[in-house]
């Protein structure tokens, strides 16, 4: 195979790949904005005989709240929480840390009821669970309306509490300071004559309508993911939810929603068998997914605790870790995982040396360059032999004409007899592509990147370059490198396509994240001065074997 062909194989297969990840994406289906409706129900519902969390309307709480209790601002370093005290549910989370635009000061916003629904909920069911009344649920108390961490203090506990027919339940969020878990727990004190039955669940509800920043160039994925024992991380989108309720009964696990960058998910107890389900609410437009612990019972007279840990910040894989089991796995890399990996903590070794995200592209750039020049030499060796012989080849045509099998026996034979691999030069081509998709992705999914400057008018590594030098710069390389080789083919139309090749790789590149766009001019420049030096390697080959030989 001629090296121009396989290079134009390795830009369809690029393309390919990138276009067959943004038909997944589309496949799911959009529904439309719905306005939550003021009659939203508030109570479980009851399936297959135990009961199931409602996913109440965000907006009906807060309504209710304004009236009754309201909501609570939870503050720490890193993260700005808002509590609707009627269930004490999640609905808003600022990072604090994080801007929605670079420079514009704004605190980035996950949780939130503007716009769209995306909240975290949790609760008590069973017999005695407030959050199974079918009533509404509860309406929680707080001494104050908003909670700081104080500057010298690493944590901040906020305690919210509520009772009926002689149970006291008492609901509490953990803020630790530089950590964007969130421990949620309850404490039951029953000081009635019974004993109560409670069941404690978390679970994530968001529209499914949302506009996620993606493109054809740039696919992101936003919808709900789950990890059990067995599956230690799946993703389930949206039209999954809609199809066909999950059901999952597993050790520890978590679930959660996956957005560019950033994860939320509710990690419950990994010590208990949890149910993890997923709901799917046709009249607003939304999806649920959740869990469930084992139900517990606590005796008359006595108290029992549960809790949780609530995430919600960015897919920081060294934190996730920690967390649960597979949660860092949120940072999904794809098929090419195991190449990815250990990509990114080379890149964050060397920027950790260098302080500059830019210029720790550049440097693992050249150390990916450097190990792998024994493929590159390999592959323009293969190139010069194949031009070498190009006289002999078409003396072949010449002589064989029309006839393909004499054709394809004699060019066999050459061949052998010259020492030639005709896939010498597409090879080592297609064995470099794997190292482009996984360094693509690690750019793509690294949250390390997101608003990295590099300098002069690269501002932020993750999105395109505003002025597009990088993919003209790239694209002018591309067409140097085919400049220094000479044309293989003798097929017109081969050629053409090949004078085109920089312009569509070019065209592509506007939308890429400039940090790839970097590290494949940097690379097309290496491999520049590379085929300069194994050219000339073999032009003095060739004169010292003529010389030796004349002699």
């Amino acid at each position: 195979m001629e090296s121009q062909r396989g290079l134009l194989f390795v830009a369809l297969l690029v393309v390919t790949y990138l276009l067959f990840n943004q038909w997944q994406m589309d496949n799911a289906p959009i529904q439309a904005p719905v306005e939550v409706s003021a009659n939203t129900p508030t109570a479980s519902s009851q399936e297959n005989g135990e009961f199931i969390p409602a996913a109440t309307g965000s907006q009906t709480s807060v309504n209710q709240a304004a009236t009754k209790g309201g909501v609570i601002t939870i503050t720490s370093d890193v993260l700005e929480l808002k509590v609707d005290t009627q269930g004490g549910d999640i609905i808003a989370a600022n990072l604090l840390a994080f801007e929605t635009e670079q420079g514009s000061g704004v605190a980035m916003p996950i949780l939130t009821t503007q716009g769209f629904t995306f909240v975290a909920q949790s609760g008590l069911i069973g017999a005695q669970g407030p959050d199974a009344n079918p009533a509404g649920r509860p309406l929680y108390t707080s001494l104050q309306n908003s909670y700081y961490l104080a500057a010298d203090d690493d944590n901040l506990v906020v305690e919210l509490s509520f009772s009926q027919n002689g149970i006291t339940y008492l609901k509490s969020f953990t803020l630790t300071k530089g950590k964007y878990d969130v421990s949620v727990d309850y404490k039951i004190i029953n000081s009635s004559a019974v004993n109560a039955d409670v069941q404690l669940y978390g679970q994530l509800k968001q529209s499914t309508s949302v506009d996620e920043d993606s493109s054809m160039m740039m696919p992101t994925y936003r919808g709900a993911a789950y990890s059990t024992s067995e599956t230690r991380y799946e993703k389930y989108d949206f039209g999954d939810i809609e199809d066909a309720n999950l059901k999952e009964t597993t050790q520890g696990g978590w679930v959660g929603m996956l957005q560019h960058y950033f994860v939320t998910a509710w990690v419950p107890n990994k010590d208990t068998s949890n149910q993890l389900y997923t709901r799917y609410l046709d009249n607003n437009g939304q999806a649920v997914i959740g869990f469930k612990q084992p139900l517990i019972t606590v005796l008359p007279g006595s108290e029992q605790s549960l809790t949780a840990t609530f995430y919600v910040g960015p897919k920081d894989q060294d934190k996730l870790e920690k967390i649960a089991d597979g949660l860092d796995l949120t940072v999904d890399y794809g098929f090419l995982w195991m190449i990815s990996q250990p990509l990114f903590w080379l890149l964050l070794f060397i920027q950790d040396i260098v302080v500059n995200w830019g210029l720790a592209i550049i440097c693992i750039t050249i150390v990916v360059k450097t190990l792998m020049y024994p493929l590159t030499k390999t592959q323009y060796t293969s190139m010069a032999k194949m031009r070498k012989i190009q006289p002999k080849i078409a003396a072949l045509k010449e002589r064989h004409g029309d006839d393909r099998q004499k054709m394809s026996q004699a060019m066999m034979a050459l061949y052998k007899k010259e020492k030639v691999n005709p896939a010498g030069g597409c090879l080592p081509l297609l064995l470099q592509m794997p190292i482009f998709l996984a360094l693509y992705w690690v750019f793509m999914e690294s949250v390390e990147l997101r608003h990295a400057e590099f300098g002069l008018w690269i501002s932020d590594l993750s999105s395109k370059d505003p002025f597009f030098v990088l993919p003209i710069l790239m694209g002018a390389s591309m067409l140097l490198m085919q400049k220094l080789q000479p044309a293989m083919s003798q097929d017109p139309m081969q050629q053409k396509m090949m004078q085109w090749m920089p312009v569509f790789f070019t065209f592509f590149f506007l939308w890429f994240p400039s940090g790839l766009v970097l590290y494949w001019f940097i690379s097309n420049v290496i491999t520049i001065v590379q085929m300069l030096i194994i050219f000339r390697g073999i032009d003095k080959a060739e004169a010292k074997a003529k010389l030796a030989k004349d002699n």
